[in-house]
């Protein structure tokens, strides 16, 4: 592994996700309460003992920039780095990236001296994988680039890149997205397929690019330097199947792209579950972020059922279901909290910060008394006042306002935005 180099997309603006991307990158929104997205590849890598690390950023990276220099720091024995290569102006390049491929062509400098194997990974995906299967795989195979592919059910298949393989796993055909019936009948993937690779097809039937890449690096560096593609998934990797050796990576395991606000709350429920698709609780592949060392969670007299509580949270007298509340929460009395994402705060307010507050007319950072919130994200250091009802009263499918927005049925309150005492949303 030694010879692997990382390369983390980390740049995207991230639309799908606004309002949570208001104020920051996709792959700097916090998950699951107390981690942020770009943490699940991070720690996928250093898991994988792939310790050179590149991350691409830039839309509104700031942000992404201080959780990644604070919290991965190597030490000075090894040669293991992590390093930030945000989009910049040179005298042979004034454009920001352009894409997925052009981001990586425009860094190619960065990594000349690299090693063989460039794998290039999305920033903000939530799953575990242990990318040294992933290069034994490349190697066995004698593949110029590898994909991995997880198996998806006919009805997913427009939702994704998908492409059909051989019985050697080789790529054949590939399809970005495809809509008609035709185009999506022709993708399918034979049974025999799936079992060769030791997967049980289960009804699905096509294959669907997970936006996981492992390029040998002269390879990469000659398709990208020899044409103008933009994008892997929509340029790059089709060119690529009619002139190079391109392979498919069985994967099978938990696999989600959280870029939809739909798809971060379910799986942000399914979190809160006994036994969740996705395991936060490994402790030999834990999932890394910065240590804050807070105090544990302080719960009063409350009702808490299917329900993760993070560390330095305050729960005053409330009934809470099926959500999570995320570090240093503060839950007023009486609140009735269901299906509902809290990501917390950065900071506590002192007693002399909150009487300010009530000379300004503002509620306190975190959820006041006696309200009641349903189907619900609210972003950190939102200031939610007392008798504030988050229920979307209208049966709103999308909706759009000063300190919230609704999306498919989902009330989103961004970062610090302020719900004044008594509003019904």
């Amino acid at each position: 592994m030694a010879d692997v180099v990382s390369i983390i997309m980390a740049g995207g603006q991230g639309s799908r996700l606004y309002p949570l991307t208001k104020v920051r990158s996709k792959p700097a929104v916090p998950v699951a309460g107390r981690f942020r997205l770009i943490d699940i590849s991070i720690s996928n890598c250093i898991h994988s003992n792939v310790r050179s690390i590149f991350v691409l950023t830039q839309f509104a990276s700031e942000s992404l920039h201080r959780h990644i220099f604070t919290t991965y720091r190597f030490d000075n024995f090894h040669r293991d780095f992590i390093t930030l290569l945000s989009a910049q102006q040179t005298l042979e390049n004034r454009n920001w990236y352009q894409g997925t491929a052009d981001a990586v062509r425009q860094n190619l400098n960065f990594i000349k001296e690299a090693g063989a194997l460039i794998l290039i990974l999305s920033g903000d995906h939530l799953y575990r994988m242990d990318y040294r299967k992933f290069v034994d795989f490349h190697i066995a195979s004698g593949a110029e680039i590898s994909i991995a592919v997880t198996p998806v059910r006919a009805e997913q298949a427009p939702e994704f890149g998908v492409m059909k393989v051989d019985g050697q796993g080789r790529i054949t055909e590939f399809s970005e997205k495809p809509k008609a019936a035709a185009d999506i009948d022709r993708m399918q993937v034979p049974d025999d397929v799936f079992a060769k690779f030791g997967v049980a097809a289960e009804g699905r039937t096509h294959l669907a690019s997970m936006g996981v890449y492992l390029f040998s690096h002269d390879v990469l560096r000659d398709l990208l330097a020899h044409t103008d593609h933009r994008d892997f998934g929509r340029e790059v990797i089709p060119r690529a199947i009619g002139e190079r050796r391109v392979f498919g990576y069985f994967f099978d395991g938990y696999w989600e792209d959280i870029g939809t606000i739909p798809s971060f709350f379910d799986a942000h429920m399914d979190l809160t579950r006994p036994l969740p698709k996705f395991d936060f609780y490994d402790e030999d592949r834990p999932i890394f972020t910065y240590p804050r060392f807070l105090p544990g969670s302080k719960i009063l007299a409350s009702d808490v059922e299917n329900a993760i509580l993070c560390e330095g949270s305050i729960v005053n007298r409330s009934r809470i279901r099926d959500s999570i509340i995320g570090i240093r929460s503060r839950i007023g009395d009486n609140g009735r909290l269901e299906r509902t994402v809290i990501m917390g705060a950065d900071y506590y307010e002192s007693q002399e910060d909150m009487a300010r507050n009530r000379e300004r007319g503002i509620p306190d950072v975190g959820v006041g008394r006696d309200c009641e919130i349903r189907n619900a994200i609210i972003d950190k250091n939102a200031r939610i006042g007392h008798g504030v009802r988050l229920v979307n009263r209208n049966g709103a499918a999308n909706e759009s306002a000063e300190n919230y927005v609704i999306v498919d049925g989902i009330i989103v309150v961004p970062k610090s935005a302020v719900i004044p005492d008594g509003a019904i949303i």
